[in-house]
């Protein structure tokens, strides 16, 4: 985006990417369904005042114009998120990198860059180049295999907030008799932290907790905030009391299945965490889980930390090295999954790109 937008001013552009192959990443987010933006993005998700000008430049109608003017056009899904209608990335990519190339814009592909010496860029086993203007969008440090993998940090030492996983299942010490529950999705449980509920699909795997109810809740539960779940969020304690006194002759799992209408893999969670108190009830409403931590940063959609914002100014220059800039994911900011991470990287590269393009042509 930030070569787009710097060529469109009229600068002679060239990217280096040290992948065989461009936007890996991309592909990925969009291998399911391309959830490219929201409608109705409120800044205030990224819990970053300085992404607010940014997303406000160019968030979802700017996205989706700028979609619809590589001839993909898109849709509003029912909870607001947007897709396009191929719904993949690849078509949308494939488009983008021949407007690319068809503006000038030249790309460079196995080329990693290192550093700098002086003024010039340094590039492993290539010779070094010196530019007017330079944007860097590095990634974060999750899913290395895609190309993000946060070696550019050694670079920018002293200047670079420490990374941590964002979106990302969460460990759990499973007993045996989970096993046969790895895959299912936990539907219709709230999710309690801090005092608030949060309703959203999760998943039990393997590994532990992971799913798209699970994620936003990433910066609390890394923070160290305990996590419980309400099996029942849409009945209170005491009609789940009456409920539970009315059991008769049937085995506590077929009651709690036919009574409160509790799936197999809820009636499982209840049994590995809630234990057997003679009131089962609060635990049905509050039940607690024994988080061991995140899994690992690279097993994680997205990261935290990064370049910190103290280091840039706010057309995203590196205060301590005028002339280059910074966008995207390798910068300090985070967001849940639904549109946000994909918006605020197109949004901080037409950002960083347009300030380039000023700063070149001076």
């Amino acid at each position: 985006m930030a070569a787009e937008v710097a060529a469109r001013a009229g600068c002679t552009v060239e990217i280096f990417d040290h992948m065989p192959s461009p936007a890996r990443k991309f592909l990925m987010a969009g291998k399911s369904g391309l959830n490219i933006t929201a409608e109705g993005l409120d800044p205030d998700v990224y819990a970053c005042p300085p992404l607010r000008p940014m997303i406000g430049a160019f968030g979802a109608p700017e996205v989706r114009e700028w979609m619809a003017g590589l001839g993909q056009s898109s849709f509003e899904g029912s909870t607001g998120r947007v897709f396009p209608v191929a719904m993949k990335a690849s078509p949308l990519l494939r488009a983008w990198l021949a407007r690319l190339d068809g503006a000038g814009v030249r790309l460079h592909r196995r080329v990693r860059w290192t550093g700098w010496n002086g003024t010039a860029l340094t590039f492993a086993g290539e010779p070094d180049a010196t530019f007017d203007a330079t944007v860097l969008a590095m990634g974060g440090a999750s899913w290395r295999r895609l190309g993000s993998d946060g070696a550019w940090a050694a670079a920018l030492a002293g200047h670079v907030a420490a990374f941590a996983p964002s979106n990302v299942g969460f460990r759990v010490d499973w007993s045996d008799h989970m096993t046969r529950h790895f895959g299912a999705a936990v539907k219709n449980t709230g999710l309690i932290v801090n005092g608030r509920t949060y309703r959203g699909e999760f998943t039990v795997s393997a590994r532990g907790l992971e799913g798209g109810g699970l994620y936003p809740l990433t910066p609390l539960l890394r923070g160290g905030a305990a996590l419980a779940l309400d099996l029942k969020p849409d009945m209170d304690l005491a009609r789940i009391r009456d409920c539970l006194a009315r059991r008769g002759r049937d085995s506590l799992s077929n009651h709690l299945r036919k009574a409160l209408r509790l799936d197999p893999v809820q009636i499982a969670l209840l049994r590995e965490w809630g234990g057997a108190p003679d009131d089962l009830a609060p635990c049905i409403k509050r039940l607690p889980v024994p988080l061991l931590g995140p899994r690992p940063l690279d097993e994680a959609i997205s990261t935290a930390g990064g370049l910190r914002w103290d280091a840039v100014d706010e057309g995203l220059m590196l205060k301590h090295r005028p002339g280059t800039f910074a966008a995207g994911e390798m910068l300090d900011w985070e967001a849940p999954t639904g549109g946000y991470l994909l918006t605020a990287c197109l949004a901080t590269g037409a950002w960083a790109g347009r300030h380039a393009a000023d700063y070149a042509r001076r």
